[in-house]
């Protein structure tokens, strides 16, 4: 089959995506979306007619980005939802709160990047337990709500961000938590990352048939508080930024690292398609060391593994379908 892309530059704006598109009442969930991409990805969305939830943590921040994005459009279309991805039962409760309301789009957004060792309150860590297992339960336990959001001719759409960290390894199914061998924080998060990859690989080969795609997403480069964890000198180490501050070229803007997710959620391209890794507007190629800042490798789209993984996640949250 012939690989899928919209012949878009990799720095086309997210609204850009969404503007020739009708979304009046479609409903889309977006974790994560007070800030960063994920703000951009609620913007874009909204401005095309959709009914955005915003899923986070910091009630706060979320009800000012509503009003920001809200204010913008001139109308009161994005509303803001409590959950705590690192705390399985405030996952329950937003599903529970959600119930079986018709859903369109699901967009698990938010994340944690490079953190220090530290736990769940399910004694998860925090990286894996926040990226994947928190995704994960969010995920399986809105499906009823987004069959509910198939229609004939336009499946419902899970859309799982990964990152090109998945390149730093696969998943250690030996110690996922790090119990016993030493933690690295770049290696943790190169395990959810993947974890993030495989779930969509999972997700979709269980739903597709009930009207439910799922793909995950690699945004790009972005400078947003994802980065938190990080000191000035690691990201100048890392080479994402010189001395000076100024960010490496090759790195989006927010607004253009959201493209992706929105075409993922809305893109005609990917009707019924599912199970891939996007990136830069297009189905992502296999990666090449050659050309080390694309593509993905294949242990993030490995059946097995997305097998074994959707087994140790019903487990660990204790859900199962």
């Amino acid at each position: 089959m012939a690989r899928i892309t919209t012949g878009l530059s990799p720095f086309t704006d997210a609204a850009e995506i969404a503007e020739d598109h009708d979304l009046t009442g479609r409903t889309v969930v977006i974790t994560g979306a007070a800030t960063g991409i994920g703000i951009e990805t609620a913007r874009a969305l909204a401005a095309a007619g959709a009914e955005v939830t915003i899923a986070v943590r910091n009630r706060e921040a979320g009800e000012k980005a509503a009003a920001e994005i809200n204010g913008d459009i001139g109308s009161e279309r994005v509303k803001v939802g409590a959950l705590d991805l690192s705390d399985l039962a405030s996952v329950a409760g937003f599903v529970s709160a959600w119930g079986d309301a018709p859903l369109n789009v699901l967009i698990n957004n938010a994340g944690v990047m490079a953190c220090p060792q530290t736990y769940t309150a399910d004694d998860l860590e925090m990286q894996i337990g926040t990226n994947h297992f928190g995704h994960f339960l969010l995920g399986v336990g809105l499906t009823r709500a987004l069959m509910n959001g198939s229609e004939e001719g336009r499946s419902a759409r899970l859309v799982s961000l990964s990152s090109g960290g998945h390149r730093r390894g696969g998943i250690n199914w030996d110690d996922v938590h790090y119990r016993t061998r030493p933690y690295d924080k770049w290696e943790s998060y190169g395990q959810s990352k993947t974890a993030n990859a495989l779930f969509a690989v999972g997700y979709h080969k269980r739903f597709a048939d009930l009207g439910i795609t799922a793909n995950s997403v690699m945004p790009g480069g972005i400078m947003t508080p994802l980065q938190r964890h990080m000191a000035r000198e690691e990201m100048i180490a890392l080479g994402w930024m010189n001395a000076e501050g100024v960010v490496r070229e090759g790195f989006k803007t927010p607004a253009q690292g959201a493209s992706t997710s929105v075409w993922a959620a809305i893109g005609p391209e990917l009707e019924g398609v599912g199970g891939l890794y996007l990136e830069n507007l297009a189905e992502a190629v296999p990666f090449d060391p050659a050309d080390p800042y694309q593509g993905v490798m294949p242990h993030a789209l490995d059946p097995e593994s997305a097998e074994r993984l959707w087994a140790l996640s019903e487990d660990t949250t204790g859900v199962k379908l």
